[in-house]
């Protein structure tokens, strides 16, 4: 049941055909500009055939990364609310605990340390779950933005088994912690209170979509709304420096003949403190709040928002064209992953590494569809990987 709901999901979410085309167009794309060379590695990635990286994951592990609490196949909205109900003791996630109360200090803490940007991830699922893929997306932001500060919002990586899988990066002294979030305390004093203090009365329909999934899209609103920085996913793979960029969020897709944006995606957000557009994000998410289409309350909510409000003055905002942070889209992104054959594939790959490098501050990977590819030596993503990792090597060897 649940190969079939994420089949439906990327063909409901990602493919271009349900895209419903809006009316605001992006700004005329700002000259691409590196922020700084970028740092030689010190770690090397091998170059025998034998040492692609692996990225398959488990039954048992795909197992574990879902959410515990998918409600009865068919259940009825009653009968969903009424189940969520008996179930929501065991939700730790929406409590403030003694652990998460640290929350608000830790996090300070750390962005007191001079941090040249500060950065966001969230990670709901299982510590053990955490792997290659993630692990080179936080190797790479810190190779590319040297002197970033990075936090990761997650309960199960701040554990000491969460600090070994971590260790490789706090060895070379980066600026990263792991921290239990305290959705009670983002929440508060901002329009997403009333959609936590509604969900648990035990009275609204959660949706029959994970719940770590719609949580995910709330917490990093409300992150960003009151620490400000950059909010990233985990599936991505980082090309160039971000730590100068203001009040920016990404096109997924255009319109090729108006040249306007027909989606935005919310994988990648950089605003400030208290920024009213994300305020908009956190009503919007509140009161339009569906658990029951995928999508609706993150690309689509973005998407919806900026559609409505149009391209204000006082929001300072720049939308980047999808060459910014999604340039290859989900159905032609496995391509990147498999080694040249030809002396024909190897000039593409030669021509699209050059190209991304130049043009693109990282790339999405659209974990769905391709966490389960090898990397194959010489492919776009083994040469992009190689040049942009420090710790890469280690990374291959104990958690392949």
């Amino acid at each position: 049941m649940l190969v079939i709901v994420v089949l439906l999901h990327l063909l409901y979410m990602e493919s271009p055909t349900s895209t419903s085309t809006f009316t605001l167009s992006y700004d005329d794309k700002p000259p691409f500009k590196p922020n700084a060379p970028l740092p030689k590695t010190t770690g090397s990635m091998s170059t025998t055939s034998s040492s692609s990286i692996s990225v398959v994951v488990s039954d048992q592990q795909e197992k574990e990364e879902s959410d515990p609490l998918i409600p009865p196949p068919e259940a009825t909205k009653s009968q969903r609310i009424s189940w969520f109900r008996r179930k929501l003791p065991e939700l730790e996630i929406l409590k403030s605990t003694t652990k998460s109360k640290r929350f608000h200090r830790r996090v300070l803490e750390l962005y007191n340390k001079n941090c040249s940007a500060q950065f966001f991830m969230v990670w709901l699922s299982p510590a053990k779950s955490f792997g290659p893929r993630e692990m080179l997306a936080v190797d790479t932001l810190f190779t590319t933005n040297p002197g970033a500060c990075l936090v990761i919002l997650s309960n199960s990586l701040d554990s000491p088994k969460g600090h070994t899988i971590l260790k490789p990066f706090l060895d070379q002294g980066f600026n990263l912690v792991a921290v239990t979030l305290d959705i009670p305390f983002l929440v508060k004093n901002t329009p997403a209170e009333a959609w936590l203090k509604k969900l648990k009365s035990g009275k609204m329909d959660p949706g029959s979509i994970p719940l770590f999934m719609n949580l995910s899209d709330l917490t990093r609103l409300a992150v960003l709304y009151k620490y400000g920085g950059i909010y990233l996913d985990t599936d991505i793979i980082f090309l160039n420096s971000m730590t100068r960029l203001r009040n920016a969020i990404g096109a997924q897709s255009l319109n090729h003949k108006t040249k306007r944006w027909t989606r935005l995606n919310n994988a990648v957000m950089v605003f400030d403190l208290y920024h009213p557009l994300m305020r908009e994000f956190l009503h919007e998410y509140s009161t339009t709040f569906d658990g029951n289409r995928w999508g609706y309350n993150s690309p689509y909510l973005v998407s919806r928002v900026l559609n409505r409000l149009g391209h204000k003055p006082e929001f300072n905002l720049t939308i980047f064209p999808p060459d910014a942070f999604y340039p290859v889209n989900w159905l032609k992104i496995p391509s990147l992953f498999k080694k040249p054959a030809t002396t024909r594939e190897a000039k593409w790959v030669e021509n699209t590494v050059q190209v991304m490098n130049k043009g693109s501050y990282l790339i999405h990977l659209w974990n769905k569809v391709t966490r389960k590819m090898k990397i194959e030596e010489g492919s776009v993503m083994h040469r992009l990987i190689s040049t942009h990792c420090t710790v890469c090597g280690k990374i291959t060897e104990s958690h392949t």
